[in-house]
């Protein structure tokens, strides 16, 4: 863990270096739109115009949504040693795959930065992103393999049935799904997804609106998705954490993730809860008893293949 005296000095040095390649990002959000989209697509020519010149990711939290991907992602980005991609989600392994290597190197920090970095703090940085569509799209792991045989990845996996019903939530209250019933939406799933995840599979650049947005339990199938990424992946190379165990022991977790990433120890003033959402309605005690029923065996295969237990079968 580093001392504080240390934490003093990795701040000043964050500031005075990473801060400085971060700085534009919040200045952005002060000025008028139309002069912070003239900005933006500057800055995404000039990156892109230097993409040769930039590193590829250390790690990639590849999911699962709703899952707390993104509070985990914020952790990893607050580090000293750290520097994230320019924007969390990508997306490159599942829905920009056809834009190339160059345009996903964009999002990435300089080699050049690495290395006023590295002289700076006598030790480099890590970079990453986190793309939680990643875990479940059929071609990822395959291109992931491809591209980054020796990345780190970390799938942060939550009980089933709360991630489905936050999973509807977060796509009805902005107006991507238009049933007003979260029980109709799952008694729909299977329809609305019929044939989706087989065009996936058989044209690398087809996207499916409906695979993406309304696979609630779906994505709740851990054991389906782990698998294909175990083909591709040596299990030492993926970190699998619950939700659960981030939110009641989040020190105890990102410790585990600095010390899979060869991260010095450090943490943030305070841990802040991500994207967290409180929604108006709560899940009905019968369709959570329903969907208990429903994930057991889906669990079970999960528990079987990590050799763990989750508590989630109550």
């Amino acid at each position: 863990m580093l001392t504080v005296n240390n934490r003093y000095k990795t701040h000043i040095a964050y500031i005075n270096v990473k801060g400085f390649y971060t700085v534009s990002k919040k200045l952005t959000s002060y000025v008028p739109m139309p002069l912070k989209q003239l900005y933006l697509g500057a800055n995404a020519r000039v990156r892109l115009f230097t993409s040769s010149m930039r590193l590829l990711p250390d790690f990639i939290v590849i999911g699962t949504q709703k899952g707390g991907s993104t509070s985990m992602y914020q952790y990893l980005a607050s580090h000293p040693y750290v520097v994230p991609s320019w924007r969390k989600e990508v997306d490159f392994f599942d829905l920009y795959y056809s834009k190339g290597v160059s345009w996903y190197r964009s999002f990435f920090p300089s080699t050049l930065y690495y290395r006023f970095f590295k002289e700076f703090h006598k030790r480099g940085f890590l970079t990453g992103e986190a793309s939680p569509y990643y875990l479940i799209h059929p071609h990822a792991p395959k291109r992931v393999s491809e591209l980054l045989p020796q990345v780190k990845l970390i799938a942060v996996l939550r009980n089933p049935v709360d991630r489905a019903y936050s999973h509807y939530a977060g796509e009805f209250e902005p107006g991507y799904e238009t049933i007003d019933s979260f029980e109709e939406a799952i008694d729909r799933e299977e329809e609305r997804l019929e044939g989706e995840y087989e065009k996936l599979v058989e044209d690398g650049n087809y996207y499916s609106y409906n695979h993406h947005h309304y696979s609630y339990l779906t994505r709740g199938i851990y054991a389906d998705q782990l698998t294909r990424w175990f083909e591709y992946f040596p299990r030492e190379q993926i970190l699998i954490l619950s939700s659960e165990d981030l939110r009641t022991d989040t020190s105890g977790v990102f410790k585990a993730v600095q010390d899979f990433l060869g991260l010095p120890h450090w943490e943030p003033p305070a841990f802040k809860k991500h994207l967290s959402r409180k929604y108006t309605k709560k899940l009905d005690a019968e369709t959570r008893k329903r969907l208990v029923k429903y994930f057991i065996p889906h669990n079970k295969r999960l528990y079987n293949l990590l050799g763990k237990k989750f508590d989630w079968d109550k």
